[in-house]
């Protein structure tokens, strides 16, 4: 068994209902290596703060060469498993994964909205993207869906629990190994889209959201930090250089 099917098999292991995994995002590998000597079980990427760190808005705008590259870099400079936000999968897919497998990563978010306006995508053609995707078993597929990015977290209404449910159950069936459901804060809503979905929750920490332990109570299985970390860190760079210069 190789180092990385090893990896993508704890990775795998990691998301469990009530336990969930904690991913506190990282953008390079000075980042990655700080984040494992805080004691992380894997490190994943946001590809916001990968884009901005890089001089780039998110939404592919980065080149796909340079995210890749930015990924061999992370996975050298950690022993822990690595997933990669591969935003809507920069076209072919499949290709698109293949080339971070072998950069070293385990696994990957993909979005079920388009990078340019962050409309849904229709849940059959999103499926065919993951049946597409789907080549290797050792890769941790985690689907994000964007219905709660199509309002504000006020406006949300429980018919929307509805649509991602609809959505995971679809996504499970064509391959997926996650549902990741970022903008959702609402805990009653956490908790029935961790119950009723057939793949393991995965939630965004954003200032609404509710904390980790009544997350994990909730049934979630993974929690994402997202840009957060990367604007912590910027924050306080240019509060220290404020500081610095008088």
């Amino acid at each position: 068994m190789s180092d990385q099917k090893k990896q993508a098999d704890h990775f795998r292991a990691l998301h469990v209902a009530g336990n969930p995994l904690v991913l506190f995002n990282v953008w390079d590998a000075g980042s990655a290596k700080a984040v494992t000597s805080a004691g992380a079980k894997a490190i994943a990427t946001g590809s916001w703060s990968v884009a901005n760190a890089n001089g780039f808005a998110d939404g592919e705008r980065i080149p796909l060469s340079l995210a890749i590259d930015n990924l061999r870099r992370i996975v050298g400079a950690t022993e822990l498993p690595v997933t990669i936000d591969l935003e809507s999968g920069y076209g072919d897919i499949a290709e698109t994964i293949r080339l971070a497998m072998e950069a070293g990563a385990v696994g990957c978010n993909i979005e079920d909205s388009f990078p340019a306006n962050g409309s849904l995508r229709d849940i059959g053609e999103q499926c065919d993207r993951i049946r597409h995707a789907r080549q290797s078993a050792d890769f941790f597929l985690n689907v994000r869906t964007d219905v709660f990015f199509q309002s504000p977290a006020d406006q949300h209404v429980e018919s929307m629990v509805d649509q991602a449910l609809e959505r995971a159950r679809a996504y499970a069936d064509a391959g997926a190994d996650g549902l990741f459901a970022p903008g959702l804060v609402d805990l009653a809503w956490i908790a029935r889209l961790a119950a009723e979905s057939p793949l393991p929750l995965n939630v965004m920490v954003s200032k609404d959201t509710p904390p980790l332990r009544a997350l994990a109570e909730a049934g979630v299985a993974r929690v994402s930090h997202g840009p957060g970390p990367y604007l912590l860190a910027m924050k306080a760079l240019e509060d220290a250089a404020r500081a610095a210069m008088g």
